[in-house]
């Protein structure tokens, strides 16, 4: 039958608007304005990503034209991405530019006559010949003039520009359709008002009007909008909360009110949460119920194939909206349906409830029924493999790994899983942690992944890791083992925990550098559009590993051991390849931080070997580079540096003190000597500041008065050799010289 229910409209077509209204000569204040890009249900994650790209581009462009606004905000839904303005002017502001006309020599002949060229520039800018003026541009003299650009109103220039910010948003994914234009998903409408007016335009086929589109399961197909100004009220009266933190305490509230009726709490993890209200414009939380037989399931099992979706599920989601989310094969109530679960405020442990989120004007009953049936066949489903898996013991499983390929040069994935076991132990010192643990970590490592060839895990692998530590705890194995054999996987995903305990760190971390130097000596570096062994997010999450845990290792010195074991020869040049593209990904982890690129760059250029080290370095002198005395700083090291590049300066040059000519000289030697005491490779940002300050006023003192390239040589060299050993502080701490300033 139709679990999920059915559905029947008259008329699921987009209005294709191709009303033309005529711009009014309108006069008076701002007005707002709105534009809605109405699509096909786009990915939650695109969602909001084009919401942030909508907002900055028209911002930009409004900036751009001299168009004055208010307030911009952003909406966002499965099918409509919104941007409202507030008090946007109706013209542009005037401006006066100053253009640059041809040069002089050819504007006017020797009797100072204007040339044709002249005349011109003067006609195509409509200026008097005798308002033109001279200016020195370069080494050549032009003629100029002031011009007033004229002031367009706001839906002329708006009409233009609107295409080309819609075509401006990119995604991770994109598609074409018959107008053969990319966007992640068709396009089927597009509202644009300025207060009562059509701004028009067309954009993949489609021109701008005043009609928007509502609920596909709502008797309202399609409604106008009057003016800009109740564009909120409009979509708000068609049933669609189009606010994204609306939508977020919506689900919230009233998935609190449908646990409360059973005495429970809901599980709302974020990143779910934030999917899900992604993927509704009307959000319905719905209570179901299962069996409570299949309680007797691990919880994790039970909440984790709690929230995913098959694809059948899907094919229905996209007719009626149920809150169902296409993932085949992996987690169950979390993961597999996209549902909540419900636990019990007294005790914490699940209860046989579930909550479902719908969208818009649905039967309820029929819905919870439909999704009844689905999570029961995926609970009956991970019961029975769960049964089996518990016929043996975790260990079992270990010899199974050989019928799991990781790559055809590099071996199954017990081969691996031996190499890992293999550099564990010096793996450990290198990491810098005590020899003490080793046991454990070898002990854990006889076990890991193990749980792959297990069937509960082959049918939902989001469980990996998972199950590994169930089944050892079940085992009677140590708690430290079994929490080793679930943190080896972390992290899983952007946003996930990182392993905290000692085996963990170390068998995640071999688990990496295996992948990574393996895979790059195989030949399967990713490209610019392909990483298939998911190579980035592999290093990504290694130096997220490090950062998270102080850790700092030397890289090269860890892939060159991990190297040894490979089955296939691993040469130096393939481990330096290793080490940039890690590096890559810890500069991409830093400026994520939201730390500043050229900052970032800085610090690696010295630091990159010691991720956590670098990690604090970068976001102390972000801090630092708000200050007054970061440019100082900058500045005082650039001149020595520019004195010395390119010089042949001897290593063996030493600074005699007793050829110092000058005052300067020996002040600026002082204060290199008090500074050089403070700074060592792994010192702060802060002392190295403190011990830099002192060198910014003899720095200047000498170069104002020291002619550093003097005739005789013994003194030249000395003073060489000076300023050499001034430029080499910044060694091992930051490279000043990528810095803006330098």
């Amino acid at each position: 039958g139709y679990p999920l229910g059915t559905y029947q409209e008259a008329n699921l077509v987009y209005p294709h608007v191709s009303e033309k209204l005529s711009r009014k000569e309108v006069l008076g204040q701002a007005q707002t304005f709105v534009l809605e890009i109405g699509t096909e249900e786009l990915p939650p994650h695109d969602v909001v990503e084009a919401t942030e790209q909508l907002e900055k581009s028209l911002v930009q462009i409004l900036g751009k034209r001299r168009l004055s606004h208010g307030k911009v905000h952003t909406y966002g839904t499965p099918r409509r991405l919104a941007v409202v303005v507030e008090n946007l002017c109706l013209k542009q502001m005037e401006e006066e530019v100053e253009l640059r006309g041809p040069p002089v020599a050819k504007a006017f002949d020797q009797e100072g006559k204007p040339t044709k060229a002249a005349e011109g520039f003067c006609r195509k800018n409509n200026v008097p010949v005798d308002s033109l003026y001279k200016k020195i541009d370069g080494k050549t003299e032009y003629i100029y003039a002031r011009v007033k650009e004229s002031a367009r109103y706001a839906d002329e220039v708006l009409s233009e520009d609107l295409p080309t910010i819609i075509s401006g948003i990119s995604f991770p994914k994109s598609m074409r359709w018959n107008s053969n234009i990319v966007f992640s998903r068709p396009v089927r409408w597009i509202m644009a008002l300025h207060g009562d007016l059509v701004v028009p335009f067309s954009f993949a086929g489609i021109s701008s009007g005043s009609q928007s589109c509502g609920l596909r399961n709502s008797s309202l197909a399609n409604f106008k909008v009057e003016t800009a100004e109740s564009y909120l009220h409009t979509v708000e009266k068609a049933g669609i909360v189009i606010d994204v933190q609306e939508r977020r305490a919506k689900i919230l509230d009233d998935s609190s009110t449908l646990a409360r009726g059973v005495d429970g709490d809901f599980i709302a993890p974020d990143s779910l949460l934030q999917e899900v209200v992604n993927l509704v414009e009307a959000p319905v939380p719905i209570l179901g119920r299962y069996d409570d037989s299949f309680l007797e399931l691990p919880k994790d099992v039970l909440t984790t194939v709690c929230s995913d979706l098959d694809g059948d599920a899907y094919k229905l989601h996209y007719i009626l909206l149920v809150l169902l989310m296409q993932s085949p094969n992996e987690k169950v109530m979390q993961k597999h349906q996209r549902y909540f679960p419900v636990t019990s405020k007294s005790t914490g442990d699940l209860l046989p409830y579930f909550i479902t989120v719908a969208n818009g004007s649905i039967s309820e009953e029929v819905v919870r029924k439909g999704n009844e049936a689905v999570l029961r066949a995926r609970y009956e489903d991970a019961k029975f493999f769960y049964k089996m898996d518990t016929q043996k013991n975790l260990s079992e499983f270990r010899g199974q790994l050989k019928s799991i390929l990781f790559h055809e040069k590099l071996g199954t994935m017990l081969d691996k899983m031996a190499r890992v076991e293999n550099v564990v132990a010096e793996l450990t010192l290198v990491l810098g942690i005590n020899e003490g643990v080793i046991p454990v970590i070898k002990d854990a490592a006889a076990l890991a992944m193990s749980d792959l060839s297990t069937s509960i895990v082959t049918e939902f692998t989001s469980l990996a890791g998972i199950m590994a530590r169930h089944y050892a705890l079940r085992d009677g194995l140590p708690e430290e083992i079994a929490e080793a054999l679930f943190e080896i996987t972390l992290p899983r995903f952007s946003g996930d925990v990182f392993p905290k305990t000692d085996a963990g760190i170390v068998l995640a971390v071999a688990d990496r550098l295996d992948s990574l130097v393996g895979l790059f000596g195989a030949g399967c570096q990713p490209s610019s559009s392909n990483d298939p062994f998911g190579l980035r997010r592999i290093s990504y999450g290694l130096v997220q590993i490090l950062v998270e845990n102080k850790k700092n290792f030397d890289l090269t010195k860890a892939l060159t051991l991990v190297a040894q074991v490979q089955p296939i020869r691993i040469d130096n040049d393939v481990i330096n390849e290793v080490v940039q593209f890690v590096t890559r990904r810890l500069e991409q982890l830093l400026v994520d931080e939201g730390i500043n690129y050229e900052i970032v760059r800085s610090v690696l250029m010295e630091r990159a070997n010691c991720q956590y080290l670098a990690s604090q370095t970068a976001a102390e002198m972000e801090a630092f580079s708000r200050t007054e005395d970061f440019p100082k700083i900058v500045e005082a090291y650039s001149r020595p540096v520019r004195i010395i590049r390119g010089k042949q300066i001897e290593s063996a040059w030493e600074v005699d003190a007793s050829v110092f000519e000058k005052d300067e000289e020996k002040a600026l030697w002082s204060a290199y000597l008090e500074a050089v005491d403070k700074i060592h490779p792994g010192v702060d940002v802060k002392t190295f500041v403190e011990a830099s300050l002192l060198l910014i006023q003899p720095l200047e003192d000498f170069f104002n008065n020291v002619f550093v390239m003097a005739e005789d040589e013994k003194i030249r060299n000395n003073r060489l050799a000076l300023l050499q050993k001034v430029a080499s502080l910044t060694k091992g701490i930051a490279d000043l010289s990528v810095l803006p300033g330098f």
